[in-house]
């Protein structure tokens, strides 16, 4: 028997690497390595899953530094809710980058406003649209830190921000941002794209690929076993949204932080890299978590790893659990519109005696 052919995409869209899901390029504007493109990626059949109502919900989802968007079962998740899940490979990462560019590379975190606001204006979440629907925005790590800088330069578009284990504090915290950064804005000037020294062993990936100990297809090409070597630009750029962060944020939507309740430095493998998050401080994290607005709760998940969304299946159960609960206290579907009165029937009398008028007594009875 032949396998079933794939559902047709959508006009406009094409066949996305993820079975079940299709893409679509956005072109931005030039940069000083060429053309720019970011990538939108969503189900064949966009909506919500079979026999769900629709929660009148958008989800847009922006992945973190060296990585993609591959997580299918996030999207599983918010489908199961009625929610309308998107993703966003960002320029020069996963299916964005082009053979000319320099992986990751930006000089400002502000460059992927562009981004996320042609991604949101394919969704019909435009500065000028008035839409019906929320808008929920998630991040993990670096796509945490780029979506708490876009909410607070754009207040009142997002009803809500999740944030994956997001990247708001230097793994050496405040000390070590005040040693390094006027050096690494000295040679952000001198030589902005050169490679600075990669210190990722390979051990976050080792815990989450299939290659290795982890469940997850992860494709090497677009999401290195080492990574990616940071430049001193991109550097400098990450260290000023961290003294951003610092110096505190305004986002007046409600903020929800999902983290790992421990952290493990990747000197040499252990077994403990399987159930902690071997990439942040989540300690230094957890403290910048009060400086992103008035309305912030921290979920601190026990075996979590750095992406908490690829835990392990009793950890998912956990993340996926508060993250239903706080997604419904804080931002829960609008109110469908008041449907309209039914017209007025007749009254009693007028039915009991065909339109005419009531009856009258003496006394004005009746």
């Amino acid at each position: 028997m032949e396998p079933a052919a794939p559902p047709p995409t959508s006009p406009g869209w094409v066949p996305d690497v993820l079975p079940g899901f299709e893409q679509r390029t956005l072109d931005l504007a030039p940069d000083f390595e060429g053309d720019v493109v970011a990538t939108v990626v969503r189900r064949v059949r966009p909506g919500t899953a079979d026999g769900v109502p629709d929660a009148r919900t958008d989800v847009l989802y922006v992945h973190g530094w060296t990585d993609y968007f591959f997580q299918a079962h996030l999207a599983d998740f918010w489908e199961r809710r009625g929610v309308r899940f998107h993703a966003l490979d960002l320029r020069k990462y996963g299916r964005s980058i082009r053979e000319h560019q320099t992986p990751g590379f930006v000089t400002r975190l502000r460059t992927y406003d562009e981004d996320v606001e042609a991604a949101l204006a394919l969704l019909g979440h435009g500065p000028e649209v008035e839409s019906d629907r929320r808008l929920v925005l998630m991040g993990h790590s670096t796509g945490g830190l780029v979506l708490s800088l876009w909410c607070e330069h754009r207040p009142g578009r997002a009803d809500a921000l999740v944030l994956n284990s997001p990247w708001l504090e230097f793994q050496t915290r405040r000390v070590g941002r005040m040693v390094l950064e006027p050096s690494m804005r000295a040679q952000a000037a001198l030589a902005p794209k050169r490679h600075l020294i990669n210190v990722d062993l390979g051990y976050y990936v080792r815990s989450v690929s299939s290659r290795f100990d982890g469940e997850w297809d992860i494709d090497p090409a677009w999401r290195p076993d080492e990574g990616w070597r940071a430049t001193p630009a991109w550097m400098a750029a990450i260290f000023s949204g961290h003294d951003r962060v610092a110096r505190g944020l305004h986002i007046d939507a409600p903020v929800l932080v999902l983290l790992s309740t421990r952290s493990t430095t990747p000197l040499r493998w252990s077994d403990d890299m399987m159930r902690t998050d071997t990439v942040l401080d989540v300690e230094g994290v957890a403290r910048r978590t009060v400086q992103l607005g008035p309305l912030v709760t921290l979920c601190r998940v026990e075996g979590a790893l750095h992406d908490v969304t690829l835990s392990a299946a009793p950890v998912r159960d956990v993340v996926w659990r508060e993250l239903d609960r706080w997604w419904r206290a804080y931002a829960p579907p609008p109110a469908a519109p008041p449907e309209p009165a039914p017209e007025p029937g007749p009254s009693r009398w007028r039915r009991w005696f065909g339109g005419r008028s009531r009856p009258a007594t003496a006394g004005g009875r009746t």
